[in-house]
Order: C-alpha cells, then sequence, then structure tokens
C-alpha cells in the first residue's frame, strides 16, 4: 500500500495484530497505546514498528499525538480506531465513572482521532477511517450497557461520516468482531468458555486476532474504495445481520 497508518491500541490483542498486518502489506505504521510501556516496548522491539503513547479519550492529547506522528512519518490516510476498555456491571450497579470512561474511550475517542486528520485526507483526496465496533454493539449485551451504547454508537458514526468523506475519495468502515482469543477473553474460566460461549458460535471456536486484521487490510486497500458505511461482522456466525 505504501501509506501511514495510525492503529489506537496498536500494541496489544487485536490492534497489535492490525498494525503487523498493516505494516506487512507495506505501510508505515503508527502504533498507539495507552499505558503499558512494558508491552509496547515489547512491540516495537519485535515488530520495528513506532509506538506513540497518549490517551484516546483526551482531545488535546490526540491532537498532539497525531501531529508528531505526521512530522515523524508524514501525512496519515489510514486510521483504524481499535482502542477500547470495558467497565461491566448490571447497570442498577453502575457508576458514572464507568460509564463515562468506557464512553469517553470507545466513542468519543472516535472524533477525537478522526477530527485532526479529516481536513488532510480531504485536502489529498483519499482516506481510510475504519473503527472497530462489536458483537456487543449489534446485539447488545447484558452487563455491558456502557459498552454495547459506545460500540452501537460508532456504527452510527460510521454511517453518518461515510456519506460526508465519499465525495472526497474517504471511506469509512466498521468491523464488528465477537469473541476473538485475546488475553481478556482467555481469562474467561475454561468451563464458562466451554459451556456459555463456544455453543453460542456456530464454527465452535473463538476468533483469532489476525482475522480480525486481514479484514482491515482489505478494507484499507485501494481496492476497497467502493465499501462505504459498512459493518463487517466477523463472529464466526454467532450473530447474523
Amino acid at each position: 500500500m505504501g501509506r501511514i497508518a495510525v492503529v489506537t491500541g496498536g500494541t496489544r490483542g487485536i490492534g497489535a495484530a492490525i498494525s503487523v498486518a498493516l505494516q506487512q502489506a507495506g505501510c508505515t505504521v503508527a502504533a498507539n497505546y495507552a499505558g503499558n510501556d512494558e508491552a509496547a516496548h515489547r512491540f516495537h522491539a519485535d515488530t520495528g514498528i513506532a509506538v506513540y503513547k497518549w490517551d484516546v479519550s483526551d482531545y488535546d492529547a490526540c491532537s498532539a499525538g497525531l501531529k508528531q506522528v505526521e512530522a515523524d512519518l508524514g501525512p496519515v490516510d489510514i486510521l483504524v480506531n481499535n482502542a477500547g476498555i470495558t467497565r461491566d456491571s448490571m447497570f442498577h450497579k453502575m457508576t458514572r465513572e464507568q460509564w463515562n470512561a468506557v464512553i469517553n474511550t470507545n466513542l468519543n475517542s472516535l472524533f477525537n482521532m478522526t477530527q485532526p486528520l479529516w481536513s488532510g485526507m480531504r485536502d489529498r483526496g483519499f482516506g481510510r477511517v475504519i473503527c472497530i465496533s462489536s458483537i456487543n454493539g449489534q446485539k447488545g449485551q447484558m452487563g455491558q450497557v456502557n459498552y454495547s451504547a459506545a460500540k452501537a454508537g460508532d456504527l452510527g458514526f460510521v454511517k453518518a461520516l461515510a456519506q460526508e468523506g465519499a465525495a472526497k475519495g474517504i471511506t469509512v468502515n466498521a468491523i464488528c468482531p465477537g469473541y476473538i482469543a485475546t488475553e481478556m477473553v482467555k481469562a474467561i474460566a475454561p468451563d464458562v468458555l466451554e459451556k456459555r460461549i463456544l455453543p453460542l458460535i456456530p464454527v465452535g471456536r473463538l476468533g483469532e486476532p489476525e482475522e480480525i486484521a486481514r479484514a482491515v487490510v482489505f478494507l484499507a486497500g485501494d481496492g476497497a474504495g467502493f465499501i462505504n458505511g459498512s459493518t463487517m461482522t466477523v463472529n464466526g456466525g454467532q450473530y447474523m445481520t
């Protein structure tokens, strides 16, 4: 591809797989991360991918971080909004802090990251914005009202912004992963995983981070220019739209 890409939450889990896949596709990648310096430094040492630390829930931090990336690497053509957190709780016990933390990181970050890059993409006549939503943004999930609301909001963001960017050569799409074999999912008790989660997935297994990454590479490519405002579900058939 030969383009500059930024991946938020790009040094661990799905984000790390996306960063590596874009690098392998010929992109120069900047992997953003929030707090785990050890993991980020290890990722950089293993892959050679540049890592940048800032909080995606903070607009000023995003603006400054992206300016540094563009100073170091060049204009950003591909943005993958992948960073996300969970603060699960039944709604009657959910605190305002739990709600705000998830909304700020999982939804407000899309504005914080995309808006500073938008004018440059418009001026250059090319851009790819790919937002990693979730199966739970499509179907909802008990105990995740904050997370499901944020991830559903991601889909509305994509559908609206796609209409604004289309005439300028910018596409905006979403990917909704199901259960993926990340550290977070693997930490689920084995009996819960075997008895309550895997039976819901028709293919009978967890997804792999690399399967999400391949979908990102496809949407980021020059050949995907007619795919815009779409939601790609990658969930093994667990939820079909």
